[in-house]
């Protein structure tokens, strides 16, 4: 029988990293590989807007020096990182403390030399004091003692240091081998003074997980504190959306082709609403999770965290340097805020400043300006002259990782048909990158691609990205 004439190898749906990180590794192996994507740009969520001269993270996931996709993915070789001031910023009772980790020489077992609070300057007279609350109520601040807070006395803070070094050696497998139960439960059994991890533990894994209620599995919330003790938190220079156009600008050219809309899949075929049908020998579906399940019913949906962000701009940038500032008294709706243009000065335009600002679960009703409060008291001065550039409401953000959660989820649905993405792994940009490496290995061992394939037949009409 003569071979069908195929017009591709794979056809990759969906060009969020991804699918992106997939079809890089597909085209390394000589696989001849098309992305479509029907937004008009690549990345999906790792959107960034132009607004003026500033870039501004439609979501502003925090990224780690730690994860190894970011630097085993191919195509990232040229990725710039800047990172935040080490460790993290914690506001409590109008003063700042600095919580932080320093990665040594040794690696993971040298990870956080140090854990100390540094107090800062005092509480401005204009600034009120937050309210204290009871620690029976999950998600409010609990009253703590002047001394050492919100990290305790020296001795709980070396015992924090010791419980994040060990936790930075730890291998990965042996962290999924632990029993599972949601975050907020597992603190407590982590043998550390309840000021510590109300007032450090609690705020941090809210703001690298999304998820302000600690709902995630704990192997989950494991792997973030393994990546903040072995490395730096960091974003792409220039806007979260870098990442996404760096993996696209480096495949083949006429790889990747946007504003083209898939309707149905099967294992030969991809059906588009403006081209008409795809001949291939494997799809790759690496859209959302939501969208994957609009052409695969029965895929799961998993649930969602929202986010909203909040992008300001001042000519009195606050003092708090290039520091992610976290609020240890939880007293308002901002669950971290940066001076960002700190961190990466190429987000603003010469000479101007931007804070953003991040609220984890539904906002409140007039967002911006329950941000601007809440800021002048983490900031210690006034917001009312700072001008409003963006607000930026998802409300399926990041999709929720309850336990029980499979970190590893099928790729390979069945032979020539694959789904990929966050919600296959870890909600996270790692978990993305390690996702579209799991498919395509699975792709290639099922295509039995160990050399260059054919030559494809061109798709007529189909546009590249731009």
């Amino acid at each position: 029988m003569l071979e069908p004439a195929y017009q591709a190898d794979v056809v990759v749906v969906g060009a969020g990293v991804a699918g992106l990180s997939a079809a890089h590794r597909l085209t390394s192996a000589g696989v001849t590989t098309v992305v479509l994507e029907a937004a008009h740009d690549v990345g999906g969520r790792m959107a960034t807007e132009k607004v003026d001269g500033f870039r501004l993270d439609r979501i502003g996931q925090l990224l780690s020096t730690a994860y190894p996709d970011l630097h085993l993915t191919p195509g990232l070789e040229g990725l710039a990182l800047r990172a935040f001031a080490p460790g993290v910023l914690l506001h409590s009772d109008g003063r700042h403390h600095r919580a932080g980790a320093q990665a040594g020489a040794g690696g993971a077992r040298g990870a956080l030399h140090a854990v100390r609070a540094l107090a800062s300057a005092p509480r401005p007279p204009s600034a009120p004091r937050p309210p204290r609350r009871s620690a029976a109520v999950p998600g409010r601040p609990v009253p703590r003692g002047r001394t050492g807070a919100p990290l305790g006395t020296g001795l709980d803070q070396a015992r924090l240091g010791a419980a994040l070094t060990r936790l930075a050696g730890t291998p990965v497998e042996r962290l999924l081998a632990r029993p599972e139960m949601p975050a907020g439960r597992s603190l407590a059994a982590r043998g550390l003074p309840a000021r510590t991890i109300d007032g450090f533990l609690r705020p941090l894994l809210a703001a690298l997980l999304c998820d302000p209620g600690l709902t995630t599995s704990s192997r989950c919330a494991d792997l973030a504190l393994r990546a903040f003790a072995s490395g730096r938190l960091c974003l792409p220079e220039g806007g979260a959306e870098a990442l996404p156009e760096l993996l696209a600008r480096t495949l083949p050219p006429d790889t990747v082709r946007t504003g083209v809309r898939v309707t149905s899949v099967s294992t030969t075929t991809v059906t588009t609403a403006e081209h008409g049908e795809i001949r291939c020998r494997a799809v790759l579906l690496a859209t959302d999770a939501r969208a994957a399940a609009r052409l695969l019913p029965g895929l799961r949906v998993p649930d969602f965290h929202p986010v909203t962000v909040v992008h300001h701009t001042t000519d009195e940038p606050p003092g708090t340097g290039a520091s992610l500032l976290l609020d240890a008294d939880r007293g308002g709706p901002v669950a971290h805020t940066a001076v960002v243009s700190r961190v990466d000065p190429s987000r603003a335009p010469a000479g101007r400043t931007l804070v953003s600002s991040t609220v984890l679960g539904p906002p409140p009703p007039d967002v911006d300006t329950a941000v601007r409060r809440h800021l002048a008291r983490l900031y210690g001065t006034s917001t009312a002259r700072w001008e409003t550039l963006a607000v930026h409401h998802t409300a399926e953000a990041v999709p929720a990782m309850r336990p029980p959660h499979d970190l590893r989820r099928p790729v390979r649905l069945l032979a020539g048909l694959y789904v990929c993405g966050d919600h296959r792994d870890t909600s996270t940009v790692q978990g993305a990158l390690h996702s579209g490496h799991r498919a395509s290995a699975a792709i290639l061992a099922d295509l039995g691609a160990g050399g260059p394939m054919h030559r494809a037949d061109p798709l007529p009409g189909v546009p590249r990205a731009a």
